[in-house]
């Protein structure tokens, strides 16, 4: 019984011994065996070159396009449209009629006006008699109180009735005036009730229909507003410049302008104006407003209110390395190696971080403080700590966040290009050369492979099995 249990355990062990050469022998073996002694994989990064070329320094901003020259067309009488001889869109011309009013309330007007001023005239011939009268009335006065034959206080009242003839015939000549004022401010309406264009353009926006009455037009009723006309050959954009950027933007700076409705297209234009009071957006931030010519070509027509933003030209720079901005990190002084810190005159180690880039050498990264000037949206200025040409970090940004000192980076396609060769060898060397174990799998005719033999072992082994099953698994 005992005899019998060793050979199992002995059968035991040999087989799974066997099973374990046979699999570390394997690919899959020599992968596990690898992985214990492999080194961290490398990071794939994207390298790109400090180059020496030009820089602008832009600021950008919101805005919105309007034409340059835009008018209200209100009406300056009370008055139903009876014509509207042109509808939104079209263009007009300097003095063609745009808006024509009913003129009959205006008519009357002038009729009750004209009447007003004849009963005037009428009335004027009565004081101009009654003057006459008083005035030789008040001249034999005088002579009477010579010769004593009036008293005083008759002379008094004929002087009276002088000067009050006097003031009865200025009112009358004044209520003259005022009708002549009346007729002419009935004429003046009578000629509104034609409205003309005042500039050549477009209607860009019809509020009123023919037979709606129109009220007279204020400032500040936006509802008398009848059309509006706009030169749409010269254009602006009205860009909300926030406060911390205004600084630099002065008028005659070159402007790119995108427009989002035509995304394929850039168009240019050149700073006008600059507003000197602050606005607040609806954002609740502090914006000044800043007017930019745009270029159009000719006959080109832009529409009103399309939003855009701008990029306001305000510094350039000549023949400067520039590198990628994603490139540039800020890191804090103390978490640099000690060899980059001592004596580098790109760290301030008063102060808690300073800006770097990071190049790729003998596949590590290595931390590189610079001297950063000002940036656009891609680039920025390196004053010093990096020639042109050496290539630096760009990408992924992932990667950049967390980037330290001394981690192992692979620049990509890199490896790539590595790989494709390695293989082309071992497929060369495959086809030329075979290894003893190449033709392990094949069987010659009337030979025995090595592992095929059975040993007394295995068959002692499946006797006692047998054995074991025929008597209910006790021993003979």
């Amino acid at each position: 019984m005992i005899k019998w249990l060793v050979g199992i355990v002995i059968v035991l062990v040999v087989l799974v011994g066997g099973g374990g050469v046979v699999v570390m022998a394997s690919p899959l073996g020599e992968k596990i065996r690898g992985g214990f002694n492999q080194e961290p994989q490398a990071t794939e990064v994207r390298m790109e070159a400090a180059e020496l070329g030009d820089l602008t320094r832009t600021v950008s901003a919101p805005g919105s396009i309007e034409p340059i020259t835009m008018v209200n067309i209100s009406s300056q009488v009370s008055a139903k449209i009876i014509a509207l001889p042109f509808r939104e869109g079209e263009v007009v011309k300097k003095d063609d009629v745009v808006i024509r009013l009913d003129p009959q309330d205006l008519l009357a007007r002038m009729d009750s006006a004209e009447a007003s001023m004849k009963s005037e005239q009428a009335r004027l011939s009565g004081a101009e008699a009654n003057l006459i009268n008083a005035r030789l009335n008040y001249e034999r006065f005088e002579q009477l109180y010579e010769t004593k034959d009036v008293t005083k206080s008759d002379l008094d009242a004929a002087e009276a009735q002088y000067l009050s003839a006097q003031s009865n015939k200025q009112v009358i000549e004044h209520g003259i005036e005022m009708a002549q004022a009346s007729i002419e401010q009935v004429k003046k309406d009578l000629e509104n009730t034609t409205i003309m264009s005042p500039i050549d353009g477009v209607i860009t926006t019809l509020s009123a229909e023919v037979g709606e009455t129109v009220i007279v037009g204020t400032t500040n009723n936006p509802g008398s507003v009848i059309m509006e006309i706009a030169d749409l050959s010269e254009m602006i954009v009205k860009a909300q410049v926030d406060e911390t950027n205004i600084a630099p933007v002065e008028e005659g700076q070159e402007v790119r302008v995108f427009i989002n409705a035509y995304s394929d297209r850039e168009y240019s234009g050149k700073v006008q104006k600059v507003a000197l009071k602050r606005q607040v957006a609806s954002d609740g931030t502090g914006v000044f407003e800043t007017e930019i010519l745009l270029r159009l070509d000719e006959g080109e027509r832009l529409y009103s209110g399309l939003t855009a933003s701008v990029e306001i030209a305000v510094e350039s720079f000549y023949d400067v390395v520039k590198a990628p901005s994603q490139a540039v990190l800020d890191r804090r002084v103390e978490e640099l190696p000690d060899e980059v810190k001592k004596d580098n005159p790109y760290v301030d180690t008063k102060k808690a971080y300073c800006r770097v880039v990071y190049r790729l050498i003998d596949g590590k990264s290595v931390v590189t403080p610079v001297d950063v000037g000002p940036s656009d949206l891609t680039h920025s200025v390196i004053l010093a700590g990096l020639e042109a040409g050496e290539k630096v970090v760009s990408g992924p940004y992932r990667v950049l966040v967390d980037l330290k000192h001394g981690t192992r980076l692979r620049e990509e396609g890199a490896d790539d290009e590595e790989d494709a060769e390695g293989e082309a060898d071992e497929t060369n060397d495959g086809a030329g050369e075979q290894t003893p174990g190449d033709n392990a799998g094949e069987d010659e005719p009337g030979e025995d492979e090595p592992g095929d033999d059975e040993t007394p072992a295995d068959d002692s082994a499946e006797e006692d099995s047998d054995a074991m099953a025929t008597t209910g698994g006790e021993a003979p």
